[in-house]
């Protein structure tokens, strides 16, 4: 039974501004001609580079730090590149967001990351159906994906600041040019899926991954249903990522990393604003802080889901 044909939750969870996705397509058109000015909001001159921020030489070293939280908002897709003509998935067709992130980074914050629910049940224009969070990327690219997640979690129109879409090779080369990730497994996982051509095969306890490794835990979802638990295994990747950052010369292997990386994204950050927000995340007091946007409980078996009732606005980020 296709996901459309399941139990349809009802419309409305994007809130009553239907003029919002047409300004942020607009607003994203825009983007290139309006670089220039973003930048010198978030990034300013170099003058006053986290005078009030306690960094480390070393960070300091790669980029000036922002000035202002950046937020940036990261889609990982289901296909092996980025201009892959089919995602060699299950089902097989356009690529679709398989994860989805926001991440803000600051100077006087740990690095704050929100996982979006791909399996949410949103509306999109023109289409009578609600459809899964993860379809936005295939029916409007980063322009109708930015738009939605701002108006799910109430986000100001100007947010998020930039963006960065990452295929599947893209993390694995990221995580080969970082040299490896640690991370500790609390079970085993061995599993072959042969309809998408790829097996897991990780065992339990401290283990250093390689891409391909890497890729294999991000991904691992033997039940359709298991998109939570999938989101928990992501979660000690990210973390392994920021613990690795933190122990590697940074101030070599970064700028050789971005050489290796550039060609496997997408995005509208530059290689200078790249570094700088490294820089920041290296610097930062304490180990990311990662939430889930909170769901409704599943009811029965259905694939879609809505988010938890009632919920304050704005949902993320911590102001605190």
């Amino acid at each position: 039974m296709s996901e459309d044909s399941q139990q349809k939750p009802s419309k409305g969870w994007l809130g009553d501004r239907p003029g919002r996705s047409l300004l942020r397509i607009s607003a994203a058109l825009l983007g290139t001609a309006l670089a220039g000015t973003a930048l010198a909001t978030i990034w300013p001159k170099p003058d006053p580079v986290g005078a009030d921020v306690q960094s480390s030489d070393v960070s300091l070293s790669l980029a000036p730090l922002p000035e202002q939280a950046v937020m940036v908002l990261v889609v990982g897709l289901d296909a092996d590149t980025i201009n892959a003509p089919s995602n060699n998935a299950a089902p097989q067709g356009p690529a679709n967001a398989d994860s989805l992130m926001l991440v803000n980074i600051s100077t006087k914050q740990p690095v704050q990351i929100l996982q979006l629910p791909t399996e949410l049940a949103v509306q999109l224009p023109g289409i009578e159906e609600m459809k899964a969070l993860s379809t936005t990327w295939q029916h409007g690219g980063i322009a109708l994906t930015s738009d939605v997640v701002g108006e799910l979690i109430d986000l100001p129109l100007n947010k998020p600041d930039r963006y960065l879409v990452l295929s599947r090779q893209g993390l694995r080369r990221f995580v080969e040019g970082l040299g490896d990730i640690e991370v500790t497994l609390d079970q085993t996982y061995k599993y072959e899926d042969k309809s998408q051509g790829y097996s897991v095969n990780l065992q339990a306890g401290l283990q250093t991954l390689n891409g391909a490794q890497a890729e294999q835990l991000a991904r691992h979802k033997p039940k359709a249903n298991q998109d939570h638990q999938r989101r928990v295994r992501q979660q000690l990747l990210l973390q392994g990522v920021h613990q690795q950052l933190a122990e590697i010369d940074t101030v070599t292997v970064l700028p050789e990393l971005l050489n290796v990386f550039s060609n496997q994204v997408r995005t509208d950050i530059s290689s200078t604003e790249m570094l700088s927000l490294m820089a920041a995340a290296i610097s930062a007091p304490s180990p990311p802080v990662i939430t889930e946007l909170p769901l409704a409980a599943r009811a029965g078996q259905q694939r879609l889901r809505e988010l938890k009732p009632n919920l304050s606005l704005p949902i993320w980020p911590d102001q605190n």
